[in-house]
């Protein structure tokens, strides 16, 4: 099979997990992505943080040895602005509450960034900005419940930090939707305005979304019908791989971005289980499901996976939901405990 970075020709890249972790880089992630693009494939970074500009984002990618121009950023602000300018007129006052980053992508859509409800605002947008306060959330407040449209860049509870998980957008978007009874349109993922924006902005023709988080990356991509690469090194494991709800169930798995120069192995039904390279999966009469093998433990997690999902196929949700908590219960830890041996990390 071909390489991933020969099969797509473009990679929709999240940031924070896949290709650095609090600001350092991942180990093997810079050269990974270095001889993707050396190999003909397009790289563009697409990212739920609205308070960096595109080329703040470049220059600290291009610091860590990654390669980024501004033009393969992609921003939630930016997704947020082109919303707002589908459905507004041009030079339209929008009242933003976040970063200079935000207010930024809102001028670049022809709309006019303004900070008080009295500039009669016909949207207010709010992204994630470290100097939000009362003043600019009371006053994003009165405008919505002046009837104004309220577009948040993105959902996300928390961020990570360097003193642990801090409240992000989707929380500090609670406290005007709490007070005023309106729910926020939503740009960044997993709601589909950011992937659009990113595929019109690259020119994708057939994407390769790559992320570390099911609930965003995997899941954006799904509701995209967008193929994607689940990569292990950052909030997503092994078992949650596993155990994804059928929405977040990822094309491919891999440990490393090094997978995108790889080719890909097949993953294969076999009388009543899987294969994957030198691994099998397969369920036990009782219920668990047992892998056994010698290679990549990476190819066992994946006939795993594909023996887990085959036992709560996508059917509706909640027969899936209830099948995976079955699967949970009867022990998926066995087989884990299999892949650990053989060098997964979990």
């Amino acid at each position: 099979m071909a390489n991933l970075s020969e099969r797509y020709d473009v990679a929709l890249l999240d940031l924070d997990g896949v290709v650095y972790i609090g600001g350092n880089p991942i180990p093997g992630a810079p050269a990974a992505l270095q001889r993707a693009k050396n190999h003909g494939m397009r790289l563009a970074y697409v990212t739920n943080n609205a308070s960096r500009t595109p080329a703040a984002v470049a220059a600290m990618l291009n610091d860590m040895d990654v390669p980024a121009a501004e033009s393969d950023v992609v921003t939630s602000a930016q997704a947020a602005a082109r919303l707002l300018a589908e459905k507004l007129p041009h030079n339209a006052p929008v009242l933003v509450i976040g970063s200079t980053a935000l207010r930024l992508a809102v001028r670049e859509r022809g709309l006019r960034p303004v900070s008080t409800a009295a500039e009669h605002p016909e949207a207010v947008v709010q992204g994630y900005g470290p100097g939000i306060g009362y003043t600019s959330l009371a006053e994003g407040g009165l405008a919505v419940r002046a009837g104004a449209l309220f577009v948040g860049t993105n959902a996300d509870s928390t961020l990570p930090g360097p003193r642990g998980i801090q409240p992000g957008n989707g929380s500090l978007l609670q406290v005007i939707a709490h007070a005023t009874g309106t729910s926020p349109l939503i740009a960044g993922k997993p709601e589909p305005p950011l992937h659009r924006e990113s595929v019109i902005r690259t020119g994708a023709e057939h994407p390769l979304v790559v992320g570390d988080r099911l609930d965003t990356d995997i899941e954006a991509a799904t509701r995209a019908d967008t193929d994607s690469l689940l990569v292990l090194t950052g909030v997503s494991r092994p078992s949650d791989a596993v155990l994804a709800a059928p929405a977040q169930r990822p094309t491919y798995i891999a440990e490393t971005l090094d997978a995108l120069l790889e080719p890909y192995p097949e993953v294969a039904r076999q009388d009543d289980g899987f294969t994957c390279g030198g691994w099998t999966a397969q369920r036990q009469p009782d219920g668990p499901i047992a892998v056994k093998g010698a290679g990549p433990a990476i190819d066992g997690l994946r006939a795993l996976c594909a023996a887990a999902w085959d036992a709560a196929p996508d059917t509706t949700p909640d027969n899936s939901n209830r099948r995976l908590a079955a699967l949970a219960a009867r022990h998926i830890d066995g087989a884990l405990a299999e892949l650990a041996a053989a060098g997964l990390r979990i």
